[in-house]
Order: C-alpha cells, then sequence, then structure tokens
C-alpha cells in the first residue's frame, strides 16, 4: 500500500474526529445545559470531558504528525502558504481549545456539587457556561476553515 496514501487517510481520519467531536460535544452540553437541570448536566459533563480527552486530544496529537509526514512523502514544504495558515488556524484552536477543556471540567465540578448539596446551579457555573461557548466559535470555524485548506490548498504566499 501507497504510504502517502496511508499518511493522507490517517491525516483525514483526524480531521473528521476533531471536527466531529468537537461539535458533538458541543451538541450535547448545549443540551444538557439547556435542561437546567445539575443531575443531567454532570452527568453529561463527566462524559463529554472523557469523550474530549480520548478523542480530540488523540486527534490534536495525531493531527500534526500525518501532517508533517504526509508533506514531507508528498514534496510539499511546510512554508507553503495553505500549510502556514493552516498550522496558525491550528494554533488558534488549541488556544480556545485549551480552556474550554478546563471550563468543562470546571462545569461538571460544579454541576456534581449542585446535586450533592440538592441546590440549583450557581451563578458561577453560568459565567463559566457563557464563557465555553463562546469559546466554541473560533476553535470551531477555524477547524473547518483547516480542513477547507487541507481539501483546496489554495496558492497562498
Amino acid at each position: 500500500m501507497d504510504y502517502a496514501l496511508v499518511l493522507r487517510w490517517l491525516h483525514v481520519i483526524g480531521a473528521a474526529v476533531l471536527l466531529g467531536t468537537g461539535a458533538g460535544i458541543a451538541f450535547f452540553m448545549v443540551m444538557a445545559h439547556r435542561t437546567n437541570d445539575p443531575r443531567i448536566i454532570a452527568h453529561t459533563a463527566a462524559i463529554v470531558v472523557i469523550g474530549d480527552w480520548l478523542f480530540t486530544a488523540s486527534a490534536v496529537v495525531i493531527q500534526p504528525i500525518t501532517g508533517a509526514l504526509l508533506a514531507h512523502a508528498t514534496g510539499w514544504s511546510l512554508s507553503e502558504g495553505w500549510i502556514v495558515l493552516s498550522l496558525g488556524l491550528y494554533g488558534l484552536t488549541g488556544a480556545f481549545w485549551l480552556p474550554v477543556i478546563w471550563l468543562q471540567h470546571q462545569m461538571r465540578d460544579l454541576a456534581r456539587d449542585a446535586v450533592t448539596q440538592n441546590q440549583t446551579l450557581p451563578a458561577r457555573y453560568h459565567q463559566l457556561y457563557r464563557l465555553w461557548f463562546w469559546c466554541g466559535f473560533p476553535a470551531f470555524f477555524s477547524v473547518l476553515a483547516i480542513v477547507w485548506l487541507m481539501l483546496a490548498r489554495p496558492a497562498i504566499l
């Protein structure tokens, strides 16, 4: 089997995992939040945290490795404009994803505390949720742009 084809396949799978996991996690967190039920939020956030570490973190590690190997195997220079822009967007995605991980842990813990104490969600949970919600947009749209750049490979100076 062609080495470059295997790398391309792994790279595309990694991109699909990043995009799909990100969209899925966002959907489930938003839907849980809409219930305003600390039990549902605590349970969903616990699963989301595991999913983010298991799937998203794995893809985050694999993407630059397969990308660099793929570029080398196909003769693309890492200084090509579309690759440089992709890497910049990848960094932007990470700059928003890392705080999101922390926020998800905090929201999970606050929801668990509310369940344990038989109380409603504290104001701090709602503040963190709003920040989590808005951090998702630049990260998600950056990943969409990266996928487009991977497919189109436009000539960028």
